[in-house]
């Protein structure tokens, strides 16, 4: 391994670069505040525009073919500039950098929701995520530079998890009510008052300093990462309507595996990298982004599953089924803050993902059991799922979230941020579209192979086969954290990572 790879022991000199003074403690929550109110727009925009759609695409005239542009433009260009904007961030200062990417979100938003035309408003779904790109690394920073005690940290990471965790299923409730009881535009207005109240926060923020010699930026790195990432997302989206042994997607997903991998060969030689390679390559870090990827594949076909399911085959409307997912909600807000944050500091961070994995999977078998025949499907089967993968799901981010940014220099911490919100990004989209393509693809099967199948019971044959998949992965995701549980004890005692 290189030398300047190698994580330099916490020293008093070294000290203030790693983490700046702690701030008075009504500037710390408030900071909490700030940060929280951005990751549930960044998340809830994953998910809110889903619902509103069919609406959107009625008033402005999009064809069949060109809508998904308007879940796809957003993921692209957040997935693809995610990196580059930690780095960016830390050069601005993470302060700064969280202003700007919170006005610009909420004029991106305003943008879209006034749109006229399908290009205006695919274009600002795009205006959207890369202001997301900036925001999310440095709401993330923030937070880690902030809370430096320990059960202090665990609180704040909880709370921050809380909303990550219940954002996308809030995001199905806020869209179905906002488009039938006022108009898919108020799914995009909404998110101007949120900003604000986020950039009022900030003025209780305490500022950083930029990081010295953080205005060069890997240009190659940058471009190599964006270009890599989008390729291999936007093959993830294809995938769904097009099948994964399509040329089109194919193409993609070699492209963008060729492209990553000589992004990786560029950052091991790049003299200020996009992403050191010493984020990555400790046991600990490496297992927490493996994880909460794995947690997010598995998830997000979930809730595919539940918004299909209730509706098609339940018949509950957008809005019943969005509120059914509050139980998911509620589950993952006590894992995160009633579980995860007091147990921050006291147990090792494994002690809390290898669990709330487990957790997530038990749910997911529980929807397995599922036949056409079921009675009794609320209270016998989705009700314990979704408390089950609530609290899988709010006990994994805390910790995960809180181990890849632990004991890391200022200057990699805006880069740890981008990596982890890319991993949960690459995560749902690959979920999202491997998980439909099983489920299609068992349905046909079904209804071919089978006498006297019926379309219900080919659908219910082939979401029950998807979460089987989706619970393979999570009991995958535990087999990683068990592994690297070794290294994440030290840490969960507060010792400095080498």
């Amino acid at each position: 391994m290189d030398p300047q790879d190698i994580e330099p022991p916490r020293t008093k000199t070294a000290a203030p670069d790693t983490l700046q003074r702690p701030a008075p403690a009504r500037r710390r929550w408030w900071t909490l505040l700030a940060v929280s109110a951005a990751q549930l727009l960044v998340v809830l925009d994953g998910t809110i525009v889903n619902i509103a759609l069919p609406s959107a695409q009625s008033g402005l005239g999009m064809s069949d073919a060109n809508r998904q542009w308007a879940i796809t433009a957003y993921a692209l260009a957040f997935g693809g500039l995610l990196l580059s904007g930690g780095r960016i961030s830390g050069a601005l200062g993470h302060r700064r950098a969280f202003v700007i990417g919170l006005v610009g979100f909420a004029a991106a938003s305003a943008l879209g929701g006034a749109a006229v035309d399908p290009g205006m408003f695919f274009g600002a779904r795009a205006l959207q995520g890369v202001f997301a790109a900036l925001l999310a690394p440095a709401g993330l920073s923030l937070l880690t530079m902030t809370f430096t005690e320990p059960r202090e940290r665990g609180r704040a990471f909880g709370v921050f998890a809380a909303v990550g965790a219940a954002g996308s299923a809030l995001g199905l409730v806020a869209g179905g009510l906002l488009t039938e009881y006022a108009s898919w535009r108020w799914c995009l207005y909404v998110n101007v008052p949120l900003a604000l109240v986020a950039v009022l926060g900030t003025a209780f923020v305490p500022p950083d300093r930029p990081v010295r010699g953080g205005g060069r930026l890997d240009i190659a790195g940058a471009l190599l990462s964006a270009t890599g990432f989008a390729a291999v997302v936007y093959a993830f989206n294809e995938a769904e309507p097009l099948g994964w042994g399509a040329p089109k997607v194919l193409a993609l997903l070699v492209g963008g595996v060729l492209l990553l991998a000589a992004f990786a060969a560029v950052e091991v030689r790049a003299p200020r990298p996009l992403l050191p390679m010493r984020v990555l390559l400790h046991r600990a870090r490496a297992g927490a982004f493996l994880s909460i990827t794995l947690m997010f594949v598995a998830m997000f076909g979930f809730y595919l599953f539940m918004s299909y399911y209730t509706q098609t085959v339940l018949g509950y409307s957008p809005v019943r089924a969005g509120l059914t997912l509050i139980i998911n909600a509620l589950a993952a807000l006590f894992g995160s803050t009633l579980v995860a944050g007091r147990l921050h500091g006291r147990v090792a961070p494994a002690a809390l993902i290898l669990p709330g994995l487990l957790a997530a999977a038990a749910g997911m078998f529980v929807l397995t059991r599922l036949t056409p025949q079921s009675t009794d499907i609320l209270p016998l089967h989705l009700v314990p799922a979704l408390v089950l993968t609530g609290l899988g799901l709010g006990c994994v981010m805390p910790p995960t979230a809180s181990l890849v940014t632990a004991d890391m220099p200022r200057t990699d911490v805006g880069a740890a941020s981008a990596a982890y919100n890319a991993s949960q990004q690459l995560g749902a989209a690959l979920g999202t579209a491997l998980l439909n393509t099983i489920a299609a693809s068992a349905t046909a099967s079904h209804l071919a192979s089978a006498q006297d199948a019926t379309p219900t019971a080919a659908s219910v044959h082939g979401y029950t086969t998807a979460l089987t998949v989706g619970f393979g992965i999570l009991l995958a995701a535990a087999c990683v954290a068990a592994g690297c549980g070794a290294p994440a004890r030290r840490q969960g005692r507060g010792s400095t990572s080498r």
